[in-house]
């Protein structure tokens, strides 16, 4: 035993709240370090080392036993192993067939009376088929959608349906009814049927507000800051911005819902990038209890794409939120940064994900004609079709999609500490910048990085200065 080789295998090193700690690469454990762990590491970080070679440099520190001890605990993690070893194999396990679906996204319109000019679905980056699709959802389409998600539910007791558009509300009239077809049909299977819409806010009537509400319908609403920022893009036909149309509605949603947190959601631009300010003014100055934001989904050509220094300025801006979002964690109070508490909880939970979201798997997008897709951003493009709710999906397709695209293909993410997280990010933004969904996105991968780490350091001290916080991810 003394004479075994030993090295350093997968794993990224942080620091938090005067602790060392390191992400177990491709496990996505956080093991916090004690002094012998972090001696041993440290010994290894400049080669391989023989067991007794270790306890001999470290004789002046730490007793044989101790040493030992943290090279056992080391090797159970697989922080360390065996120099020369093979590294961990990628195992490609495809879930099976019948893996249940967990969200629909039903696009219940097409149509818009936003002409935002970064739009996925109507710019120029667009993807569905030119008028292949109903720019309105049939009641009967939507009755045979609800019962394609209640079938590839499974077993699951609860599912979520989305509404979604073009602009969700100019479809209110079917999003009643299929709600109370939805609620009834969940109840006659045993299951429990939870609803949410995407909305840009310009609808929101009285009557609207009051449905929702009564309804316990989750909302995020679709802004981009100040008037100033968010009418830079989110304009209607005639040029004129949304904004002043909007946050009066706005705030009288937020007064009368309070069943569920109302979220907004902020694409983020070269020409829109104040995430301070966005984030005062949306929770401070009109009352959304949490803010998310974006990178807008485009070709790098586009005028308001992302360049290298703008994601540096996001990524300062959002480690500044993600700190106050700490402080606030610590003493137990609620901070509407919505970006950092979605990454501290899969941090929390080990997420280690093959694939990067659930789209094509347990969430799937349904188009105005009942063609399922692989999330709501593929609706009508015939290419990323699996099936319809009619017919079912398409098994073979799904299976074909989900072998080719699960992360041991992705050689340009096996050397990357981040890869359980990321997986190689979202197929939209791939298709949109590549030309493919299996293309991983590595025009942002140093930003991924960098966030993950922050993300990381905020868990190592959170879980050192109020662990009982992290009790909120348990659920």
């Amino acid at each position: 035993m003394n004479g075994l080789q030993l090295e350093a295998r997968e794993f990224h090193a942080f620091e938090a709240a005067g602790e060392r700690f390191v992400y177990l690469v491709p496990s996505a454990a956080v093991f916090r370090l004690d002094s012998a762990t972090s001696a041993i590491l440290e010994r290894l970080s400049t080669g391989p080392r023989r067991l007794d070679a270790l306890i001999d440099g470290l004789a002046g520190s730490f007793d044989e036993e101790d040493v030992k001890n943290g090279v056992y605990d080391l090797m159970e993690t697989r922080a360390i192993g065996p120099a020369g070893a093979p590294p961990d194999t990628m195992p490609v396990e495809v879930p099976p067939a019948d893996f249940p679906l967990t969200t629909m996204v039903l696009n219940v319109t097409s149509k818009c009376n936003l002409s935002c000019t970064y739009c996925y679905e109507y710019g120029e980056d667009r993807l569905v088929d030119e008028g292949t699709m109903p720019r309105y959802m049939d009641e009967q389409t939507a009755q045979e959608s609800v019962e394609f998600m209640l079938a590839q539910s499974k077993a699951k007791d609860a599912v979520n349906l989305t509404f979604f558009g073009g602009e969700t509300l100019l479809n209110f009239k079917l999003l009643q009814k299929t709600l109370d077809y939805a609620r009834r049909r969940g109840v006659e299977e045993g299951k429990q049927v939870r609803f949410s819409l995407t909305t840009n806010g310009t609808l929101l009537k009285p009557d609207v507000i009051e449905w929702l509400s009564a309804n316990d319908v989750g909302v995020t609403i679709s802004i981009d800051g100040p008037k100033d920022t968010n009418d830079k893009f989110r304009v209607l036909s005639n040029g004129l911005g949304s904004y002043e149309m909007i946050v009066p509605k706005v705030r009288q949603l937020l007064e009368r819902h309070s069943t569920r947190p109302i979220g907004a959601r902020v694409t983020l631009t070269q020409q829109n990038l104040d995430v301070h300010r966005i984030f005062r003014h949306l929770t401070e100055e009109v009352g959304f209890r949490e803010v998310g934001f974006a990178p807008v989904t485009t070709s790098s050509c586009q005028s308001y794409a992302l360049d290298e220094a703008s994601y540096d300025r996001m990524l300062v801006q959002f480690q500044e939120l993600a700190r106050e979002w700490l402080e606030a964690a610590v003493d137990d109070r609620f901070h509407g940064f919505s970006n950092v508490r979605e990454s501290v909880e899969e941090i929390h939970k080990g997420f280690s994900k093959a694939y990067p979201c659930g789209a094509g798997l347990g969430l799937m997008g349904v188009g105005t004609d009942g063609n399922v897709s692989l999330c709501h951003r593929f609706a009508g493009s015939s290419e990323h079709r699996l099936g319809s709710v009619t017919e079912g999906v398409d098994r073979e397709k799904q299976a074909a999609f989900l072998e080719e695209h699960h992360l041991a293909y992705k050689p340009d993410c096996h050397s990357c500490w981040a890869r359980p997280l990321c997986s190689g990010g979202c197929y939209h933004e791939a298709q949109t910048r590549y030309g493919t969904t299996r293309a991983p996105n590595l025009h942002y991968c140093d930003w991924i990085r960098s966030w993950t780490h922050t993300c990381l350091e905020v868990y190592g001290e959170l879980s050192e200065r109020n662990p009982s916080f992290l009790r909120h991810f348990e659920a």
